[in-house]
C-alpha cells in the first residue's frame, strides 16, 4: 500500500511571518494593467476551481503536474514581468538560506470589494512539499484572512508563509481591491519524502489523470 502524502516539516503550521518586502515598483506596476489584460490571463489561467469564486488571476509560473511539485514552467506574462518580480520574491524568501531555491508557482490575485475565497485546503499533493507565500500588495481595513485557525489582517508589503493545508479562506469586505502576489517555493537540496515516487508510480498503475 502507498503511504499517505505527509507535508513538509518545515511547512508552517500557521502564519510565519517573513518581514518587510520593497513592494514599491512591481505595486506600481501591477496598478498600471488595464482591465483587459486582467480579463485576458484571468481566462487563461490554469488554477481554475469553484473556491476563487470571482477572484481574477495573472499567472507567471505554475506546476506541470497537480501531484509533483518539482516540475513547472513558465507562462507567457513571465517573460514581461520577470525584472520586477524577482526582486520581491528574492526579498520574500531570504530568510529561508536556500542555496537553490525554486519557484513553481507565481502569481498575482485580485478580490475585488465584496469577493470571497470560500473555505477550502490545498489539496493536491504538489502543494504538500512547497512553502505558500503572500507578500500583499494592495489591501483595505476590510479585507479578513482565515490561516492556521484564526482571523487574520495581512499588511501590505510584509510577505508571510501561510498553511494552506488547514482550512482557509479570505473574503473583502472593503471598498477597494486586494491584491497579493501569492508564490510557492522550495528548497531543491532538500531530501525528496520517502512517499513522492510510490505514489507517482500507484497513480500512473491507476490512469490517475495530472
Amino acid at each position: 500500500m502507498t503511504a499517505r502524502p505527509a507535508a513538509n516539516p518545515r511547512k508552517t503550521g500557521g502564519v510565519r511571518p517573513l518581514g518587510p518586502v520593497d513592494i514599491s515598483t512591481l505595486k506600481a506596476a501591477v496598478l498600471a494593467i488595464p482591465e483587459d489584460v486582467w480579463e485576458v490571463e484571468n481566462a487563461a489561467k490554469p488554477n481554475r476551481f469553484d473556491v476563487l469564486d470571482t477572484t481574477r488571476h495573472i499567472v507567471f509560473r505554475f506546476i506541470d503536474d497537480t501531484r509533483d511539485w518539482r516540475g513547472s514552467h513558465d507562462l507567457p506574462a513571465w517573460a514581461q514581468w520577470r525584472n520586477l518580480l524577482e526582486p520581491v520574491l528574492a526579498q520574500a524568501v531570504s530568510n529561508y538560506g536556500y542555496a537553490r531555491g525554486v519557484f513553481p508557482r507565481v502569481m498575482l490575485a485580485r478580490m475585488s470589494a465584496g469577493g470571497i475565497i470560500h473555505p477550502h485546503i490545498d489539496a493536491g499533493p504538489a502543494a504538500k512539499w512547497p512553502h505558500k507565500i503572500h507578500v500583499p500588495l494592495t489591501t483595505n481595513p476590510g479585507v479578513v484572512s482565515f490561516f492556521g485557525g484564526a482571523e487574520r489582517r495581512l499588511p501590505a508589503g510584509e510577505a508571510v508563509e501561510v498553511d494552506n493545508l488547514g482550512p482557509h479562506w479570505v473574503r473583502n469586505g472593503g471598498d477597494s481591491d486586494r491584491i497579493h502576489l501569492i508564490f510557492e517555493y522550495y528548497d531543491a537540496d532538500q531530501p525528496e519524502p520517502d512517499w513522492l515516487e510510490p505514489f507517482l508510480l500507484s497513480c500512473s498503475l491507476a490512469g490517475v489523470a495530472r
